[in-house]
């Protein structure tokens, strides 16, 4: 992801007056806001001149802005969303990731590494006992219950979203992503072929998801018609920008010829027919629309979007 580069130094002109891009996909989108954020409030140990002026633009793409109800389908509690379903894909996956860390087989984490080191999981370290209070967990990185799927439920986007600004000086785009329609009133996939067959399923749950009726909804005026357009992996809804507790400044756009006289602190979104990793995984599955998102977001960038109040030179200073 481009933030952890940059923190680590590739960049070091960032600063107000050298302000970076941003580019996020699904949680990632979330993540870059909530390091918008974190440089607003001087969040950095070291660095007491960080500001929100550090990020010139951010775009989304499939940003989790305000949750998923796959996260339910999975394994989240609607009703306590910070905690796991005893059985459940999500605790599988969790299991799982314990034990692939506890084995700390080098060839295996060679090919991947969650980056869980710093929990010191190794049976090395650990031993059985380790392993089952992890298991349990009484330790490790699912202990505390800050990690990514509490806040990519409803509720937890919404406690996100509470204390998470969009800013007057930054632009803002975003591309939600929709593989449903509606037939004779009912939300549907909208083509077979056209969704990956690993997320064909979940586009089908989550266009059938219903709140429990006896679990108080995720925030006032929610309505599960409004969160049946998705993507496989995220609501269209939650998409297109921040909207939950307090909607932010947004603007639909149809086509990209419209992103010619742009203003800062407002989300300018538009809806792409298209499944959650149909422009990340490869060039060849989305084709030609894969080259086209891309070159609109590099021109935009370049083009349309700078600074409201550009550095003065000291020799302009003078006069």
């Amino acid at each position: 992801m481009y933030w952890v580069l940059v923190i680590a130094g590739n960049y070091p002109e960032w600063d107000e007056d050298h302000p970076i891009h941003f580019v996020g996909h699904s949680a990632g989108a979330q993540v870059v806001r909530v390091l918008q954020q974190m440089l607003a409030d001087k969040a950095f140990k070291g660095y007491e001149n960080t500001s929100e002026n550090w990020v010139l633009s951010i775009t989304s793409l499939s940003g989790a802005f305000n949750g998923t109800t796959r996260t339910y389908l999975d394994g989240m509690h609607p009703e306590d969303w910070k905690s796991l379903k005893p059985i459940s894909l999500l605790q599988i996956c969790r299991l799982g990731v314990i034990v692939y860390d506890w084995l700390d087989l080098a060839w295996l984490k060679e090919y991947y590494n969650f980056g869980f080191d710093h929990f010191n999981m190794s049976w090395k370290k650990k031993g059985i006992s380790g392993l089952v209070d992890c298991l349990l967990g009484n330790v490790g990185p699912f202990a505390s219950g800050d990690w990514i799927l509490p806040d990519l439920t409803i509720q937890g986007s919404v406690e996100l979203n509470s204390h998470l600004h969009t800013f007057p000086n930054t632009y803002y785009f975003s591309y939600a992503t929709k593989r449903t329609r509606k037939i004779m009133g009912v939300t549907v996939p909208s083509s077979i072929l056209g969704v990956h067959p690993l997320l064909l399923i979940r586009v089908l749950q989550m266009s059938q998801w219903r709140h429990p009726s006896d679990v108080a909804p995720p925030f006032k005026g929610y309505r599960d018609e409004d969160w049946q357009d998705n993507d496989g992996a995220i609501n269209t809804i939650s998409m297109t920008h921040p909207r939950f507790p307090v909607e932010h400044p947004s603007h639909f756009i149809q086509d990209d010829s419209q992103c010619q006289s742009l203003q800062p602190g407002i989300w300018y979104y538009k809806v792409v027919e298209g499944d959650h990793i149909l422009f990340i995984i490869n060039r060849e599955r989305a084709g030609v629309e894969f080259d086209l998102m891309y070159d609109s977001i590099f021109e935009r960038c370049r083009k349309h979007v700078f600074k409201r109040n550009p550095q003065m030179l000291p020799n302009e200073a003078q006069h």
